[in-house]
């Protein structure tokens, strides 16, 4: 892939309010936010929000993410995102904690970042 390639791939702009669907095609939640790596500037998790009362932010990898033109297909299944810890926000930033707690639920090789931060909310 080419930089260019790259930069059309990850325009995460444009990505707010589409649906994300999981490995199998199914519904899983509009897009709310995404936080990208801090030392990549890569998409990282993307939050949607679930349930009727009482709504909250679930967290859902985007590693290995597809970009279609009408929807956004993550490699987690339906199961895993509702079956995610519930992670409080503080700022802008996912604590390393947080971060770890993630990568963990959904099986992913979790490598601590060099600055004293997490994830941080991509800006718009």
């Amino acid at each position: 892939m080419t930089d260019d390639e790259g930069q059309a791939k990850w325009n995460v702009a444009e990505w707010h309010g589409k649906m994300l669907v999981d490995r199998n095609g199914e519904k899983i939640g509009k897009l709310q936010d995404v936080y990208v790596d801090v030392e990549t500037d890569e998409p990282q998790f993307a939050t949607i929000k679930e349930g009727f009362i009482g709504r909250h932010l679930t967290f859902v990898p985007l590693a290995g993410i597809q970009v279609g033109p009408d929807d956004l297909q993550v490699t987690a299944t339906k199961e895993q995102v509702r079956s995610a810890p519930e992670i409080e926000m503080h700022g802008e930033e996912l604590s390393q904690a947080d971060e770890s707690t993630l990568y963990h639920h959904f099986e992913m090789n979790y490598t601590p970042i060099t600055t004293e931060s997490g994830r941080r909310l991509a800006r718009r």
